[in-house]
């Protein structure tokens, strides 16, 4: 199970804790067709030697006695030490493979609880009840009014898995889904099926020959898009116009309450790979996508709308708009014309296929966009779309407007023509070296703009942004750095002319300390003619604009707490508000979970993010504007995973307002997307949540007294937690001692992103180091540090401080500490140091191996604190399946890592002359850890 998915159907799933005997069967069949297929493309002594090899985990963790234990333990190690390279990377392909197989049983098997439900036991139709009961219908209304939910798709380099077995893997989980009896003959013919697939699966190679480039990356998250805008989407948004409407509310056939972003191909912080050029080839893959989506939706209308003016009337305006679509789109075939000449519905989609067309042409060749031959956003289709609707219900075609055409336009209002809504993010500095290089030019300041201190940045800053003039003349004149950063701002000019103002809304800044980092964006902004503060024409009147909006980016603990005063200073200054009253009263903030989570633990992170939320959300408040967080999280607990549904329930009152974004990346995408059930689920509890925070957590919930002994309570367990961190992160041996005992130098040979795992310029050691790799080592073997250090340390320090039962007070009504102590427990459960023990023995020279016990000793804490809270006897003794699946993983999951060791030390034994097979069954072992714990990073 992933630590983010997983829990969030567990918890959520009326059928919780039953019985999973049909799971069970389904892993049973596929792995005995895995065996037979091992034996059909290798031989039996594979089979063999897996058997061998499982059962001998497993009584490694099952033995009634240490004794017998350690004996099967010691035995497993010795079989696997020393195997041929060949064996070995066949065994690794083994167990790789049954991962991959029982994870789709999985997926299968939630989908299937999900199908168990009552009819009326979904959790949107529970929330919408809940906030009908307490706000009426048209408050109800009012509220999903407000709502603009989405889900952000990154290309942060953490799924493992190529698409390749990805698509094979959705093959093997549609034949489980239909349901066959035993010994039947369509159990025969799916188990035919089935082993085909999984010979193809082992005839695949898992892993990557050349690195993703940027617009290959674009292309997986596309797969993904593609099926939400056919299948899952249309049926959702159905389903809660149904549940509005039982409750007298609606929802407009324009409404978009859930929309999807992306960053890939806007993502340029540390990526040299994203290039203008780079941004301008996604942004147009993505457009075809949505054109081709967008036409066969239109195709299904045409087939259906068979209403003819023979027996019924139809609105004068549509038929006006016939006459001059036809009057300007003469290469509509005229036979369609005739045919559908007393079919104005038909007619008219016809002629608006043909300005998707055009629309798909014009962008190909750069040309303008002429109105009337092709549309410039979804605001003209969707327009004509309600031009339709109002035919129809003036003419006895009501059930048809709210059903067949309101599905089409509820599609196009999310997906519009551009699929994705893009996210530009680079890096503060970037935007700095080249304003700097344009402000030194002019000479007026006495010294140079980079030696200035920063809060005259700031001043000089607002002054130009409030000026008139321009920098300098187009080009700018810059060098090669700050020219690349320019062409970025010029090509999002390009892609709002081209294809409308839905495709690029936000330009994220990364690493922002102050005000001034963002206001030097919004210059450059300005020199691309993206925002006119003042308006005043040449010739004619001109009315102000801001094209696009900006977005502070906070990531580490400093920033976070100086959170209030960076948007203080922003919102305080009279041009950027009137850049902000320009994109609707609306401020955007990113919080970054990873790099917080990296520099001072999980505990400190999470409480500090936590307290910024309020911070902001109260001087958004004070200038009066709306707040909208988007929320940096990762796939692992150790980068702000967990379940979505909780982790919005557990945001601070009056933090949610209907707008809410949050990053999906890596195997988070292919877990929580590939199946439609499965995403039409996690999709469902992430509105949900999101209505019920919006409407019903707009106060304490708790008294004031309460609160504030909760947030010392907090503020003791995060200063201990911290300092425990902090007091393994700073010793001189750490970064030693996390290179020996983790497989994290072979990362970037896993050819699973674009971006390179160091930021530029940032030197060697830990400080350097992306989160992603950061987590991704720990998580290889086993010990998982980021998602649990320091825990321990501050739970106890509360404990000692007599607060043990605020603690339990806190887990039991609180949603923030609920929510953080159940990430907690799953990591802990996930985390193997006996695994990890073999990792550090191994591989970390002696005078280095002291900090293993520096991570045992707090881990050992961390377990009885935690078990301390809970009243649990065990780790996850709530979640018996998730315990079941963990112990089960383990007796396939250990003999990889086993394996990892062995060759990892094959390998530092002589660096120079690694063989490419063994370098290749090194990587073939991080595949198949990463599939069986269900993340890398």
């Amino acid at each position: 199970m992933d630590d983010t998915l997983a829990p969030d159907l567990v918890a959520a799933s009326p059928n919780a804790g039953t019985d999973d005997a049909e799971l069970r069967a389904d892993v049973r069949r596929v792995g005995a067709l895995l065996g037979e297929s091992l034996v059909r493309q290798v031989d039996q002594d594979l089979l063999d030697l897996v058997e061998q090899v499982r059962a001998l985990t497993k009584q490694s963790k099952d033995a009634a006695t240490a004794e017998a234990r350690d004996a099967a333990r010691d035995e497993v190690r010795r079989l696997l030490a020393g195997l041929p390279i060949d064996t070995a990377s066949a065994l690794v392909r083994a167990f790789a493979a049954y991962f991959h197989l029982a994870n789709i049983a999985e997926q299968v098997h939630r989908v299937r609880s999900l199908r168990d439900r009552a009819a009326d036991g979904g959790w949107l139709a529970r929330s919408v009840a809940a906030v009908a009961a307490k706000l009426g219908a048209k408050g109800l209304t009012d509220a999903v009014g407000t709502l603009a939910v989405r889900p952000v798709f990154t290309a942060h380099p953490t799924e493992a898995s190529r698409r390749s077995i990805l698509t094979k893997l959705r093959r093997v989980a549609d034949v489980l889904a239909s349901p066959t009896a035993p010994g039947s003959a369509a159990r025969a013919r799916q188990d035919r099926a089935l082993a085909e697939v999984i010979d193809l699966v082992w005839q695949t190679d898992e892993l990557r020959q050349q690195r993703p480039t940027p617009v290959d990356e674009a292309r997986n998250v596309v797969y993904y898009l593609q099926d939400l805008a056919d299948e899952t989407l249309p049926s959702l948004a159905d389903d809660l116009a149904s549940e509005l409407e039982r409750h007298g509310a609606q929802l407009g056939p324009d409404a978009a309450p859930l929309t999807f972003g992306t960053w890939i191909g806007g993502d340029r912080d540390g990526n040299p790979n994203v290039t203008a050029e780079v941004t301008r080839d996604v942004l147009r893959l993505q457009h075809h996508v949505a054109a081709r989506a967008i036409t066969r939706a239109l195709d299904g209308l045409i087939a259906e709308l068979s209403s003819s003016t023979t027996v019924v009337g139809v609105a004068p305006e549509l038929r006006d708009s016939i006459q001059t679509d036809l009057a300007e789109l003469p290469e509509v075939d005229p036979r369609l014309v005739n045919l559908n000449a007393t079919e104005p519905y038909r007619l008219k989609l016809t002629c608006m296929n043909a300005k998707i067309a055009n629309t798909q042409a014009r962008v190909d060749s750069g040309a303008p966009h002429i109105p009337g031959r092709d549309y410039l956003g979804k605001a003209e289709l969707l327009s004509e779309l309600a031009l339709i609707g109002e035919s129809l219900r003036l003419n006895a075609g009501d059930l048809i407007a709210d059903g067949l055409l309101a599905r089409v336009e509820r599609t196009v209002a999310v997906f519009g023509l551009h699929l994705a809504t893009m996210d530009i993010r680079e890096h503060a500095d970037a935007h700095h070296h080249a304003v700097g290089q344009l402000v030194d030019r002019l000479v007026e300041e006495t010294w140079l703009y980079a030696d200035v201190p920063r809060d005259y940045r700031l001043r000089l800053l607002s002054r130009e942004l409030a000026s008139r003039r321009p920098l300098t003349q187009a080009p700018p004149p810059l060098d090669e750095a700050g020219a690349r950063t320019f062409a970025v701002f010029t090509a999002i000019r390009r892609a709002l002319d081209t294809y409308g103002p839905e495709v690029i809304e936000s330009y994220i800044v990364s690493m922002t300390r102050g005000a001034d980092d963002v206001l030097a964006a919004a210059v450059l902004a300005r020199e691309a003619r993206l925002i006119d503060v003042h308006g005043a024409g040449v010739g004619k009147a001109r009315e102000p604009f801001a094209r696009i909006g900006f977005v502070p980016l906070l990531e580490t603990i400093d920033e976070l707490r100086r959170s209030g005063e960076v948007l203080d200073d922003l919102l305080s200054d009279p041009t950027y508000r009137l850049i902000v009253a320009l994109r609707g009263d609306v401020q955007e903030v990113m919080l970054g979970y990873s790099d917080s989570n990296k520099q001072a633990g999980i505990t400190t992170s999470q409480w500090e993010i936590h307290k910024t939320q309020r911070t902001l959300r109260d001087v958004a408040a004070r200038h009066g504007v709306r707040l909208r967080l988007f929320h940096g999280r990762g796939g692992t607990v150790g980068r702000g995973g967990g379940p979505t549904y909780d982790s919005i329930l557990a945001q601070p009152w009056g933090v949610l307002a209907g707008e809410i974004k949050f990053t999906e990346q890596g195997e988070v995408i292919s877990d929580k997307y590939a199946l439609p059930s499965l995403a039409r689920e996690n999709l469902e509890l992430t509105v949900a949540a999101v209505l019920q925070a919006s409407t019903l957590h707009l106060a304490p919930r708790q008294p004031e007294a309460q609160l504030s002994q909760w947030d010392s309570t907090m503020s003791v367990v995060s200063d201990a937690a911290y300092a425990a961190y902090r007091g393994l992160l700073d010793d001189p041996d750490l970064p030693a001692y996390f290179i020996a005992s983790t497989p994290v130098e072979q990362l970037g040979s896993l050819n699973i992103g674009s971006r390179p795992s160091r930021r530029p310029s940032s030197g060697g050691g830990i400080e350097g180091l992306r989160a992603i790799p950061w987590v991704f080592g720990w998580t290889q073997s086993r010990q998982i540090v980021p998602g649990w250090f320091g825990v321990g340390s501050g739970l106890r320090a509360a404990r000692e401080a007599g607060l043990e039962d605020v603690l339990k007070e806190m887990a039991g009504e609180w949603q923030f500490f609920r929510t953080f102590m159940s990430n907690v427990e799953m990591t802990l459960a996930k985390t193997d140091l006996g695994v990890a023990a073999h990792y550090v023995s191994s591989l970390v020279p002696s005078e280095l191996q002291r900090l293993f016990d520096v991570v045992r000793a707090e881990h050992e804490l961390t377990v009885a604190e935690v078990l301390r809270i809970t009243g649990e006897a065990h780790l996850l003794d709530n979640s018996p399946s998730l315990q079941r699946t963990f112990g089960v993983r383990d007796a396939y999951l250990d003999p990889i890592s086993y394996l990892q060791v062995d060759l990892l030390a094959r390998v530092r034994a002589d660096e120079s002359s690694v063989s490419p097979e063994l370098r290749r069954a090194l990587l073939l072992t991080i595949n198949g850890v990463a599939a069986g714990l269900r993340n890398t990073g």
